[in-house]
């Protein structure tokens, strides 16, 4: 069996919907992942906004527009008449739903509640097109096997027997229904898997089920060798490792989560990319193989801020670094690179959120210096060390770059280089013509 999971851009028009719908009805049996369609779950969450500082009109008046919206979907999506009533009877009753949180208290999983209804109401409008269009479909409700366990993150032991379980009890079909994002908590309230959204629901599913494959279906034919927003003529990489799609996703692609496709390598579940607007184009396939030799793309990290500290204690002074790094941790802030010296250390981070309080504790081991507007650029490949001169192609294309920091060897699959986001432009086009060009 194998996984299929589609963004809101692919299911984001009823005629999306329609080509969806042709896709995966090959004869071949599978489940079908969707996501709410494109700006439901933004006009969701302002909806929840206004329940939130208790404007109630306001909510009610961004629910009607957004009911109007899909009137006329339904309008436009089903051929029968009954099939359009009955869909209609399914959005009023949905939208009914969204006024009655005007009399409730607010709350995390009032907001919660709220958001889910995007993937509830596209997975109901196009399963009740494939009913109509005669094909062997159901719908199996996420909120029926997808649970977090009491740390937050997915109940693997759950999700595998009550899924399992809701697919041995339904009838034999070509097609299953079901939604991404969306789960319930160990408590059993309606909660959402928030990192990489729809895919981490599909990857979890492909790994429950020991799938074929998993299919990330989005509006790019796979996952380009570099941005061709600003790069030109980027061809798609025909294949990564897991561990390179991962660094890939995140150091800037912004195509996958970088944790969403966990589930799968553990499992060693393959998943392919590809492009819903050229369904024939042959995208990207992410397993566990490993083609050695080769750099597969570049990818770059905006929104990087870069820390010195420069302490003459530092020399042989033990515990230094485990009391910088406690900082960060206090403060709930990641770190992306790290490189040391004899009295110093900088490192770079992507949150300066709490900057200001993190700036104060470091100044009391040290002279404390921050840059911002600094971009990551980061080369992804076959890094071992003892492929000799890969290492060198890369820092040879930036000659003419200022490089502030250089990250190697921390794996075998990147080499990482801050740079200045004014020169993200030039090192991303030097980088593709010496290594791809």
């Amino acid at each position: 069996m194998k996984i299929l999971k589609f963004g809101g851009t692919s299911v984001g028009t009823p005629q999306r919907m329609k080509d969806v719908s042709e896709l995966i009805s090959d004869g071949q049996q599978k489940i079908v992942v969707l996501s709410a369609m494109s700006g439901t779950t933004n006009t969701l969450v302002e909806i929840a906004d206004y329940y939130k500082k208790g404007n109630v009109e306001a909510a009610g008046n961004v629910i009607n527009k957004l009911r109007m919206i899909y009137m006329e979907h339904a309008r436009e999506l089903y051929s029968t008449e009954d099939m359009v009533l009955k869909t209609i009877d399914f959005l009023k009753d949905e939208f009914m739903y969204l006024h009655s949180f005007a009399s409730v208290e607010f709350s995390e999983v009032v907001e919660r509640t709220i958001l889910a209804q995007g993937e509830i109401i596209s997975t109901n409008m196009v399963t009740n097109y494939l009913k109509e269009q005669g094909k062997k479909v159901s719908l199996i409700p996420a909120l029926d096997y997808m649970r977090l366990a009491d740390n937050g993150e997915p109940d693997l032991g759950y999700i595998n027997s009550h899924l399992r379980d809701i697919l041995n009890s339904q009838e034999s079909c070509d097609i299953y229904i079901t939604q991404g994002f969306i789960c319930r908590n160990h408590l059993g309230d309606i909660d959402n898997l928030q990192r990489g959204g729809s895919d981490y629901t599909a990857c979890l599913i492909g790994a429950a089920l020991h799938a074929s494959e998993i299919q990330i279906w989005t509006d790019i034919d796979g996952m380009h060798n570099n941005d061709p927003r600003i790069v030109d003529n980027t061809l798609p990489v025909r294949q990564l490792n897991f561990e390179e799609a991962a660094e890939l996703a995140y150091f800037g692609a912004k195509i996958l989560h970088p944790t969403c496709i966990q589930p799968a390598r553990y499992a060693s579940v393959p998943v392919r990319l590809l492009n819903t607007m050229d369904p024939t184009a042959p995208g990207t396939i992410i397993n566990n193989e490993m083609v050695p030799g080769h750099i597969k793309a570049v990818a770059a990290k905006d929104n990087i801020s870069v820390i010195k500290i420069v302490s003459s204690r530092m020399l042989l002074a033990t515990g230094f670094l485990r009391k910088v790094f406690e900082i960060f941790e206090t403060y709930n802030t990641c770190i992306d690179m790290v490189t040391t010296s004899e009295v110093g250390i900088s490192l770079s981070i992507d949150n300066t959120s709490r900057i200001v309080p993190i700036l104060e504790e470091l100044k009391k081991y040290g002279v404390v210096e921050i840059e911002n507007n600094m971009c990551i650029i980061c080369v992804v490949g076959d890094l071992r060390f003892d492929n000799v001169g890969l290492e060198t192609l890369a820092t040879e294309a930036l000659a003419q770059i200022p490089v502030r920091m250089i990250s190697y060897g921390g794996s075998n699959h990147n080499i990482s280089f801050l740079v200045r986001e004014a020169d993200k432009k030039a090192a991303l086009q030097a980088l593709s013509a010496k290594l791809f060009n």
